[in-house]
């Protein structure tokens, strides 16, 4: 197995290394402006909602040729950069190849060169617009794509111990704190995505409170933690009788939308703040939450599913959060271990092109019923979690 992982590793490096660190994106295309305007008008009439989906189908069925015809162009992602940051240091460790540590190196230095704008501190966000309860334009910074730039400082600080990084991770946690807040209770806060307006979603706070707690350790800053300590409080007192987190919190109205990636997330944030808390309360939350994902998201104990209650689409993002996730929690959880090599095994026979990218997955279409794989190389969906994913795995192979 570990073989495989490094030939599939290989590879992806050798296309990535050939092809650029820029690509296309599953949302870049949705950030056409009569797009998004028929995505808004989908949200409220039904007329609409009929023909955003029809147009959305034939954005799934022939990506790159629509993108071609509709003159999307491909980008730089700061996500992305942020996952190859954080994967080729990885690999560094694991390989010695001083190769891996300049891509890491370089990608660290382009996330600080392309900042988002922020009142204080420092953020990241996508360069497309996107939808969702109102436009969010390109390059807003939002705490999901901070953080994972957070991931890959404090990763380079850790492995160098130079102050500079964990400067870096200090000005994160001031964008951070800064993002709208809806206090709960006196016991209870929740983290919005970005500075335009509060929301409510589990993983994003999640990610954000075990951010701040980890600096807040770090440089011995009480209110980051007793922030993170809170923000955790308002995810695990939400968590379903049946063991999962919805997409959303209250007071929004529940989605009734449990998936796999996302509930990859909420595991990995709850163990790591279990680790640098111990608190029993997250570890009870943890296990009741990995037990629900294991019998829920994996056919056969290799296939990962989208939605527990249907198989497709096998989207190649749940592919990589299966075998990320279990792999990170594979020391408190062993038995995931086989999963996550099983997840990649089939990933990597299924999934990965002669030329060394992953596609974007399986999909079923919702008009005809057939299968098809759409041959995309998304570069933050697919190849860059995909390099994390497998560099995780490889490391607990190894």
């Amino acid at each position: 197995m570990q073989e495989k992982i490094l030939n599939s590793i290989n590879k992806l490096d050798r296309w990535t290394e050939q092809n650029g660190w820029s690509g296309y994106d599953p949302y870049d295309i949705k950030s056409l402006t009569w797009v998004l305007k028929l995505t808004k008008w989908g949200n409220h009439y039904k007329f609409f909602e009929i023909w955003r989906e029809i147009i959305f189908e034939l954005f799934y069925t022939w990506p790159e040729f629509m993108r071609k015809i509709l003159r999307v162009k491909t980008q730089m992602i700061p996500k992305a950069m942020a996952l190859f940051s954080k994967a080729y240091l990885d690999l560094y460790q694991q390989t010695g190849k001083n190769q891996f540590l300049d891509k890491s190196s370089l990608c660290l230095d382009w996330l600080i060169n392309n900042k988002s704008e922020t009142v204080t501190g420092v953020g990241w966000g996508y360069p497309f617009d996107w939808q969702t309860h109102q436009l969010i334009p390109k390059f807003t910074p939002n705490g999901i794509v901070t953080t994972a730039a957070g991931d890959a400082f404090w990763s380079w600080y850790k492995h160098s111990g130079e102050q500079k990084y964990l400067d870096i991770c200090v000005q994160i946690c001031i964008f951070l704190e800064t993002l709208p807040i809806d206090r709960i209770s006196d016991s209870q806060i929740c983290f919005s995505y970005t500075p335009l307006y509060k929301d409510h979603v589990h993983n994003l706070n999640l990610f954000i409170a075990e951010f701040l707690t980890k600096v807040g350790l770090e440089i011995q800053n009480q209110q980051w933690i007793d922030f993170g300590t809170l923000a955790t409080n308002y995810t695990i007192s939400n968590q379903r009788t049946d063991g999962a987190f919805d997409y959303n919190g209250p007071p929004e109205t529940p989605k009734q939308f449990v998936d796999n990636y996302h509930s990859g997330f909420v595991l990995r944030m709850l163990h790591s703040l279990w680790q640098m808390t111990e608190k029993k309360d997250i570890f009870d939350c943890l296990k009741k939450c990995y037990e629900h994902y294991m019998k829920s998201f994996f056919k056969d104990n290799k296939i990962p599913k989208l939605l527990p209650e249907r198989t497709y689409r096998i989207d190649i993002h749940s592919c990589a959060e299966s075998i990320n996730c279990l792999s990170q929690l594979a020391h408190s959880f062993p038995e995931g271990l086989k999963i996550a090599e099983n997840v990649a095994n089939w990933t990597i026979e299924n999934l990965q092109d002669e030329e060394g990218y992953f596609y974007y997955g399986v999909l079923k279409s919702r008009f005809t019923g057939r299968l098809f794989i759409p041959k995309i190389p998304y570069i933050r969906w697919g190849q860059a979690w995909m390099l994390k994913s497998l560099s995780n795995l490889l490391k607990e192979v190894s």
